[in-house]
């Protein structure tokens, strides 16, 4: 006997329709700042005061870039420091959230709280221990002085711990059976199952070094070592500020994260899902 599902009375109807709305009004209002800064881009003028106007686009303000400052340099500086800088937090942190999911040590568990506590601590307060000790070892205004302080991530090893400990310890047991080391069962059992976090850590890093202003800030005097966010920065001036420039710059500064995160959007997703679940 097939068991018959019941329609949906008119109340669900009626609040799946009003849930629609909701979402579609809230994705409006997120997108029209974006909307808002790609339009200004394209106009002639650079004041904010005006409505854009969709007869009047021009794409000089791209070129312009390029006279007020060097700024393909500068896309450059922003581009390897946060590849690099992502690549040393997968490293670092993959590292260690697999010693805090499958070794077994006296206070592990007290050492992981208490790495997770770091996360509770402003940026603002590191700073001037952080210059400082740039200063001492003489990595100011140099590329390893922006990237050092971001080597490792707390967030990133919570993350990818969370996902390590839903992987079955019998694969692991399995090619410990086989004669595989840790290095090896890490790299062959454990990441390939863990892929959606690893993507997840990926779009998150690259964003937070890619955004990062008040390091870069602090630690860089030349020009040529700027990174995007300083680089927008400057082109505001003390009395007037070309706008249509600063966002011509913003529309470039979105796309790499914009392509990187339609590339991980599935493995997003996913992460989204099962991280959490033992």
């Amino acid at each position: 006997m097939t068991a018959v599902t019941p329609a949906p009375g008119p109340r669900h109807s009626l609040r799946g329709t009003v849930v629609t709305i909701a979402l579609v009004v809230g994705a409006l209002c997120m997108l029209f700042p974006f909307a808002w800064m790609v339009l200004t881009a394209f106009q002639p003028d650079g004041s904010l005061g005006s409505v854009p106007r969709l007869s009047d686009l021009t794409t000089g303000n791209f070129g312009r870039l390029s006279d007020a400052l060097p700024f393909w340099r500068i896309l450059g500086n922003s581009l390897w420091i946060s590849v690099l800088s992502t690549l040393a937090q997968l490293v670092t942190s993959t590292l260690a959230a697999y010693a805090f999911a499958r070794f077994t040590f006296r206070g592990r568990d007290t050492l992981f709280m208490v790495y997770l506590a770091t996360m509770m601590i402003p940026q603002q307060v590191l700073l001037v221990p952080l210059f400082v000790e740039m200063k001492q070892i003489g990595l100011i205004d140099t590329y390893a002085g922006i990237m050092l302080p971001g080597l490792a991530s707390a967030f990133g090893t919570f993350l990818i711990r969370q996902a390590m400990l839903s992987v079955p310890r019998e694969l692991e047991e399995a090619a410990l059976v086989d004669g595989a080391g840790h290095m090896r069962i890490l790299w062959a059992v454990v990441l390939p199952l863990v892929r959606p976090a690893l993507a997840t850590f990926t779009v998150f890093g690259f964003m937070a070094s890619w955004n990062n202003f008040l390091w870069p800030l602090v630690v860089t005097r030349s020009p040529e070592l700027y990174t995007l966010p300083l680089g927008l920065s400057s082109l505001q001036g003390q009395f007037t500020t070309q706008w249509n420039v600063v966002m011509a710059g913003s529309v470039i500064s979105v796309v790499p994260m914009l392509l990187l995160y339609l590339f991980a959007q599935k493995h997003i997703v996913r992460s989204i899902a099962t991280t959490g679940l033992k």
